[in-house]
């Protein structure tokens, strides 16, 4: 049984969970959320042009968004089983981690990261964004955090409690906004740590919502951290469970999707590092999707 942590804000020590996406990468590929159009518009139109690093490119999902919209795009991904997936994809993917990554005096517009960067040490990756921008250059991790309706998260916390007690989504409030905010501070707070290479970091944040079957919420499901690490036969129970709660709710439901992103600017020099100070928050109205696509890529 994978060992989860408390808060999401830890989960980049979780190694064993962070390798494990690429036991299915076309589950993943296939299954996984996209990201709302007006986020990646805005950090097309914020960079200072279109070369871009994506950070834990998984199977390409992020950067085929990006590259549809007129960037060249350059992944890392530490598991050569997703990168593979990418290439296959159209995306040219360096693997490894990106605290052990070489730009090799490579320079960037952007450097993007997808429901990537809670897996990288927080001073480290930040120390290697300021390597890897040129002056102007945008910094943009970002998440998509679920949030069902309260009927939903209560019969799936359920199901969770019954079958694999402990983890997360049988705690309450464990993916909700609240939670991932601690993981964009500490993201913040890395930025911060660079001597003065990033301006003061912000939030933009975007709503959105996708209606799910119970068929296409069972093939998320695996995808989710950790859940390919459950024993095959609880793992099985729990999909049943998740399934027959499903049912119960008249065959599908809406999920509300909350998409926060942490952004920062590359200095063009580094002054002396002041005193940290709070995150800024803007709130960026988001597009309400139904269903697979929140951005017109697909």
């Amino acid at each position: 049984m994978p060992i989860m942590p408390s808060s999401p804000a830890q989960m980049h020590r979780a190694r064993e969970v962070a390798e494990s996406f690429g036991d299915d990468p076309a589950r993943y590929d296939r299954a996984r959320p996209s990201y709302p159009a007006a986020l990646v518009q805005r950090i097309v139109e914020t960079s200072p042009g279109r070369d871009l690093l994506d950070v834990g490119t998984g199977t390409g999902i992020v950067a085929r968004l990006f590259q549809a919209a007129g960037c060249t795009v350059l992944g890392v991904e530490a598991d050569e089983r997703m990168a593979a997936f990418a290439r296959k994809a159209g995306t040219e993917v360096e693997v490894g981690t990106i605290e052990a990554w070489d730009p090799a005096g490579r320079a960037f517009d952007a450097m993007v990261a997808g429901q990537a960067w809670h897996w990288v040490d927080p001073v480290a990756g930040a120390a290697k964004a300021a390597a890897a921008l040129r002056p102007g250059g945008l910094f943009a991790a970002f998440w998509n955090v679920q949030q069902p309706s309260p009927e939903a998260a209560a019969a799936f916390a359920e199901a969770y409690r019954r079958h694999v007690p402990g983890f997360p989504p049988s705690r309450p409030g464990f993916g909700a906004v609240r939670a991932y905010s601690d993981v964009c501070e500490r993201a913040a707070q890395g930025l911060r740590a660079t001597d003065g290479a990033f301006g003061e970091p912000e939030i933009w944040r975007f709503e959105w919502d996708q209606t799910y079957t119970r068929d296409e919420w069972l093939d998320v499901v695996p995808t989710h951290g950790g859940h390919s690490l459950i024993p095959e036969e609880q793992r099985n129970a729990l999909l049943a469970a998740l399934g027959d709660a499903i049912d119960e709710l008249g065959g599908g439901f809406e999920m509300h999707y909350t998409t926060l992103a942490v952004t920062a600017t590359r200095l063009p020099s580094s002054p002396a590092r002041g005193e940290p100070h709070a995150l800024s928050a803007k709130t960026v109205p988001g597009a309400t999707d139904k269903k697979r696509d929140p951005t017109p890529e697909g």
